[in-house]
């Protein structure tokens, strides 16, 4: 285990693959920039663009956008009052109000360092667990790996937010295209109707950017106008922002353990995490009079909470093949570009793979943190870029990145129409993220349970294994979505008073 942790390290540190790590760590600031695109369509932009790449670099760049987002997100919150993303929101209460009284440098400086130790503290995490995950994971054939692949469908309902039905609907859809083409085991081919660009079924690249990266494009450039309006400077005061951090040493560890663990739940992700760690770090202060007003300990807490639960999050992807979030989805469908079987697979055959992801998280924690610090200035200026300057750039991507794959007309057309839908499941509300994972896991559900019926015949449902995930299957759908429903009860009424 020893030698595969340090092989990790040494294969990273090849320079074409730390070059990646870096590209993905910069692409994931801009994007963290730019309120309302988010770490998903980040990497939903690059994904076309692995193909034919080295997959220790491909999966480190993903892995770098992914680390850097909840770090440049900080940004528009605190310099604008507009949170970067669904992670930074809680981050906007305090962070705003202490750059309109001049010190958003401090605010800047505590979030960074906070989320640098967050960042780091998840990394660890992870690679705390794989040694006692290993073995157990072993013990899985195809009857777990189905039940898995159930498990993983079963977090739809916690994905979907206030709307499960929606997003059960979403993941059906997302299960018929992910059926389109020939059948993993038989001779037939579904849902081509004679078409001969469907016969290999729809690119996840084309799925991906056709719901996220063109429906966020469209929505942008109707809003129209600048992305931001113009706020306070950045004042002085970085090494404050630091020292208070080193202040509050016992606060960042708790909250980011907090984000570690709730990050590791399948479905909860960061569209609360940062209003709970706001909440509890609210709760448990002794002064409380300052909170709302800009107090520093609101931007410590979820700060280095959204930081750490990305190491919370790998868990259930690496480990059980499970997406711990909509953007884990994606990863998921990365490893497989790759050739690469997520789950127990993964710590059997390629537990080399599982250490350079763990090791891109910690140097892009760390990159990302540097990057921000070192150009917080010029980078607090594109957050006033009109966003038709910058509309153009980022769908010329999306063409290209849809089209090199194969060439084929037929991808634009795909992009195009999965666009068009991706738009209307954004306007009428139906969560998008389940029909990607429906997409990623039809496949695998499909071959898992061929195999299963084959092998074991009608026996699999009875092995202990199978019982137990079912179990979880049932407490994930149903305990979930209590707990979800209780937190979002919480955080509104921490927001409320706090409003």
């Amino acid at each position: 285990m020893l030698d595969a942790f340090l092989s990790a390290l040494v294969i990273l540190m090849d320079p074409f693959r730390l070059g990646m790590l870096f590209a993905g760590v910069s692409i994931g600031i801009v994007v963290g920039i730019l309120p309302g695109l988010g770490g998903l369509m980040g990497m939903a932009l690059v994904l076309p663009f692995l193909f034919g790449m080295d997959a220790y670099a491909g999966i480190a760049m993903l892995i770098g956008i992914a680390a850097a987002v909840p770090s440049s997100d900080t940004f528009p919150s605190v310099l604008m009052g507009i949170p970067g993303s669904s992670g930074s929101q809680a981050t906007v209460m305090d962070g705003y109000p202490m750059a309109k009284q001049g010190q958003a440098a401090r605010a800047l400086g505590a979030a960074f360092s906070a989320s640098l130790i967050g960042g780091l503290i998840g990394a660890a995490a992870l690679s705390a667990l794989v040694p006692f995950a290993r073995p157990i994971v072993l013990l899985f054939g195809a009857p777990e790996l189905l039940m898995l692949t159930i498990l993983g469908l079963c977090m739809v309902g916690v994905l979907s937010g206030n709307r499960p039905l929606l997003g059960i609907l979403g993941a059906c859809l997302g299960l018929m295209l992910g059926m389109i083409g020939g059948a993993p085991a038989a001779p037939e081919y579904r849902w081509a109707y004679g078409i001969l660009y469907l016969y290999d079924g729809l690119s996840l690249v084309i799925v991906a950017l056709g719901l996220f990266a063109i429906p966020e494009i469209i929505d942008l450039l109707a809003r129209g106008g600048s992305i931001a309006r113009r706020g306070a400077g950045l004042g002085s005061g970085w090494l404050d922002g630091v020292r208070d951090v080193l202040r509050n040493k016992y606060l960042v560890v708790r909250h980011s353990l907090i984000g570690v663990l709730i990050g590791a739940i399948p479905g909860m992700g960061s569209s609360i995490i940062d209003w709970l760690n706001y909440g509890l770090v609210v709760s448990r202060a002794k002064d409380k009079s300052r909170f709302g007003k800009g107090d520093v300990r609101g931007v410590i807490a979820p700060e280095a909470a959204n930081n750490a639960k990305e190491g919370g999050v790998l868990m259930p992807t690496l480990l059980f093949g499970v997406p711990g979030s909509s953007a884990m989805a994606l990863l998921l469908g990365a490893l497989l570009i790759f050739g690469v079987q997520p789950g127990p697979a993964l710590l059997r055959d390629n537990l080399e793979l599982v250490f350079v992801i763990i090791w891109s998280l910690a140097l892009a924690n760390v990159f990302g943190t540097v990057i921000c610090l070192i150009l917080s200035k010029p980078i607090s200026k594109l957050t006033f870029v009109p966003f038709q300057f910058v509309a153009p750039v980022v769908l010329a991507i999306v063409i290209l990145g849809a089209f090199q794959q194969t060439r084929h007309m037929g991808d634009l057309i795909a992009l195009a129409a999965l666009g068009m839908l991706g738009w209307i499941m954004k306007r009428i509300g139906m969560p998008r993220p389940p029909l990607l994972v429906g997409f990623i896991l039809a496949g695998l559900a499909e071959r898992y349970l061929w195999m299963s019926y084959n092998i074991y015949d009608w026996e699999w449902l009875t092995r202990p294994l199978v019982l137990i995930i079912a179990a979880l299957c049932l407490v994930l759908i149903f305990g979930g979505t209590l707990m979800k429903a209780r937190m979002q009860r919480s955080a509104q009424q921490v927001e409320q008073g706090d409003g």
